[in-house]
């Protein structure tokens, strides 16, 4: 598989040299970097050039549009596409990452050996906090994002200094995250829209603890506006509407069947989207492969004609939905899933035939 790293970096050129310098130290190096300069003013661009990484800038000043930029560049999408190959793997760390030695092969070996997985992001530990404190503080900062901000995704959360993610992902989710937004953290933004597939039951956000990429603990710096990053997380939710709240995703993740086995099922909408996201068309009970890889055309054009058919599908159900008209055709399948490191995995969304089963199932209980 082709694998391209992005960096969104502003102003940060003496941190992006150590950053890109443990990316050239690699056990399997990445087929590409993509550095995307963000308005910078220093010798970021230079630092980039000087290790052969590929430039690609954008204007439009936020990490949320940065980041989307580089991975639609790193997709062979978008303005910034170029003409080189798109990558099939695309990994996001921040200038300020030190990344141990085998982190490529790691997160390359967990996409490739479960293709279940969506995305995957590390564990990280400050390498700059005060002498003695750093596995303290490191916990109590990283784990305490994994824990809380995965409470209330009902899924692992991806974390945005140390991850990768599928090219389909992206694609998948591209036209809905909020890269104009400048108030949310990204990494936030984008494992609630990937999440949602996980809890349609497509796919999974997985995380590996034993691979610890080191990280500045700037973030601890009362100058950087500890409350600032508050507010960003909170508005990170409240931009997904009920879609984000936490008992919404836990219904919809329901672990132990017991949402279902009361009868308490997700609106109709939420309904329509699984039946997207499985492929299924809830009019015609007819499973639509549009997957790259899984028949048909295949290539970067294929690609993205499944994505912009997945799009426009997406919108005509969701109307059909506030009308009524797909609520009593998808079904929440009564079945309980395994449950990964303590994160719960979703249930299977079904069409049409599986109600009459499901129902059976309910009276039964």
């Amino acid at each position: 598989m082709r694998v391209c790293v992005v960096v969104p970096v502003r102003d940060d050129g003496a941190l992006l040299d150590t950053c890109l310098r443990s990316l050239g130290r690699q056990t399997q190096l990445p087929d590409e970097v993509i550095v995307v300069d963000n308005g910078s003013t220093d010798d970021t661009v230079e630092v980039a050039l000087r290790h052969g990484a590929r430039v690609v800038t954008e204007a439009e000043v936020g990490i949320a549009a940065a980041a989307s930029t580089g991975y639609d560049a790193a997709a062979g999408v978008g303005a910034a596409a170029g003409t080189h190959t798109p990558a099939d793997l695309i990994g996001r760390v921040d200038a300020d990452s030190v990344l141990p030695r085998t982190w490529v092969a790691d997160l390359v070996g967990t996409l490739e050996g479960d293709p279940d997985v969506l995305a995957v992001s590390t564990n990280a530990r400050f390498y700059d906090a005060p002498v003695g404190a750093e596995r303290l503080l490191s916990a109590l900062y990283v784990g305490a994002y994994h824990l809380v901000i995965g409470a209330a995704l009902a899924h692992w959360p991806l974390f945005g200094s140390t991850m990768m993610m599928r090219r389909t992902a992206w694609l998948d989710v591209r036209d809905e995250v909020h890269r104009h937004e400048t108030l949310l953290h990204d990494d936030m933004d984008l494992a609630l829209h990937l999440g949602d597939r996980q809890l349609a039951g497509r796919g999974r956000i997985a995380y590996r603890r034993d691979v610890v990429t080191g990280i500045s603990a700037r973030p601890l710096d009362p100058g950087n506006a500890p409350w600032l990053r508050t507010y960003r997380a909170l508005h990170s939710f409240a931009v997904h509407g009920t879609d984000g709240l936490p008992w919404s995703r836990w219904l919809r993740a329901d672990p132990a069947g017991l949402f279902t086995r009361l009868g308490w099922a997700p609106s109709p909408v939420v309904h329509a989207r699984a039946a997207v996201a499985d492929d299924v068309d809830p009019a015609s009970d007819v499973t639509v492969d549009l997957a790259p890889g899984r028949g048909g055309a295949s290539g970067p054009a294929a690609d993205v004609t499944a994505h912009e058919e997945r799009q426009r599908r997406s919108g005509q159900q969701r109307s059909e939905a506030a009308g009524g008209q797909v609520a009593d055709r998808v079904v929440v399948a009564h079945e309980d899933r395994g449950v990964d490191q303590g994160v719960a995995r979703p249930l299977a969304h079904l069409p049409q035939g599986a109600g009459g089963q499901a129902e059976r199932d309910r009276q039964q209980d």
